[in-house]
């Protein structure tokens, strides 16, 4: 059995800079900037045949690359806070990606996701961290806005079975094709001739 997921990789230097948000809240495991990451995804602990399918499956996907940006820290889980995270921008290249996974996904038979996808980094797990707790950690450190950047491909990642928070590894990984400038995308230049 083998726990997969898919998702999209943070690039070093905002991991870097994600990592300086860490501290200063009581009954925070922090996670590891490797192993940041967002999920478009979870699959679950499935066994190595049906994993093959999906990885060869995930081959289809045929989208563009676009650019991302992270804004805002927030928390997951109300009066029980569970999680503080990075809020991704949801950009419509992003939510299509998203949702053709979830239909690859359902065609072969996995159960519908049961969560509405918000596109996030996860930065820590939240043991006994009060609501005020958190309150006062987001009014400190939550105005953080990452840069834009590019996603060129996403990734079919695996993790051990455990609390979370890593490590996970890459298992594949898949291109998304590559940006056009907008005057390309304009169509054929309507000034030349043929010979």
């Amino acid at each position: 059995m083998v726990r997969l997921f898919t998702g999209l990789e943070i690039p070093a230097d905002l991991a870097e800079a994600l990592a300086m948000l860490r501290g200063g809240l009581p009954g925070a495991r922090w996670i590891d900037p490797e192993n940041y990451h967002l999920t478009l995804r979870f699959i679950g602990d499935i066994d190595d045949s049906l994993a093959h399918e999906i990885a060869l499956m995930l081959r289809q996907v045929r989208r563009p690359g676009f650019d991302l940006r992270l804004g805002g820290l927030a928390s997951f889980g109300g009066r029980k806070p569970r999680a503080v995270i990075a809020a991704a921008e949801p950009s419509a290249p992003l939510m299509e990606l998203q949702a053709e996974h979830e239909r690859l996904l359902r065609r072969i038979g996995l159960e519908p996701e049961s969560r509405k996808f918000t596109p996030h980094v996860t930065l820590a797990r939240l043991r006994d961290s009060s609501s005020r707790q958190v309150a006062d950690y987001l009014a400190n450190s939550g105005h953080f806005r990452s840069r834009s950047f590019p996603v060129s491909r996403f990734v079919l990642f695996s993790s051990r079975a455990s609390g979370g928070g890593g490590p996970y590894l890459v298992e594949e990984a898949y291109p998304l094709a590559a940006h056009e400038p907008a005057w390309h995308q304009a169509g054929p230049d309507l000034g030349t001739t043929a010979p």
